[in-house]
């Protein structure tokens, strides 16, 4: 079983996350998908935003219609800041025989060698890099170690983040069409980023 991981905070997820999420599972023949919402992400100070549980909840809605993606709690249910490393070394003790891959974007591919026991984690996975159009990725400038383990998967360019969908909920402004029909009913019923 090949397993692409799409991990994130997903603050609130949006419809770029499941395209990049279908092209890395077209472009290396996946299996499947698990998109994984951090709990305390190591890169990032969560504010104003949804609590854990609602993340999770909007991530389940986004999925839910398409057979090849699934939710992973893993990192939901450790305290404290979850790193991939962790988090692999459980899926694997848990799910053994399992190929996984950390799918990112392109440019995020160059900050690799900095990610916590970058190397010890590049033994046990792959990575999948979506190269945007535009972007050009140099792999000779990784280390040796990681250049062999980045595949890299071609991406469309999609204007949609999630900062940008907190701004417009906040501004009063519709979200809908950069985030699936359930998820966007799931933050108006919740009254979630308004007035941030």
């Amino acid at each position: 079983m090949k397993v692409g991981i799409m991990g994130g905070t997903f603050d609130p997820i949006h419809m770029g996350h499941l395209i990049a999420a279908q092209r890395a599972l077209e472009g290396l023949q996946l299996d499947r998908i698990w998109f994984l919402p951090a709990s305390v992400p190591p890169h990032k100070q969560l504010s104003g935003g949804a609590s854990a549980s609602q993340r999770l909840a909007m991530v389940r809605l986004a999925t839910q219609e398409e057979e090849n993606f699934e939710v992973c709690e893993a990192e939901m249910r450790r305290d404290g800041i979850s790193y991939s490393y962790d988090t692999i070394v459980e899926l694997q003790e848990d799910f053994p025989g399992y190929r996984f891959y950390y799918i990112i974007g392109a440019d995020m591919v160059q900050y690799l060698p900095k990610w916590h026991r970058i190397s010890e984690l590049a033994q046990r996975i792959g990575f999948i890099g979506l190269q945007r159009k535009g972007y050009v990725l140099e792999k000779e400038t990784l280390p040796d170690f990681l250049r062999s383990k980045v595949e890299l998967v071609p991406m469309p360019v999609i204007e949609v983040s999630s900062t940008d969908i907190r701004i417009r909920r906040a501004e009063g402004k519709p979200v809908r069409y950069t985030v699936p029909d359930a998820v966007a009913r799931y933050i108006e019923e919740n009254g979630l980023y308004a007035g941030e």
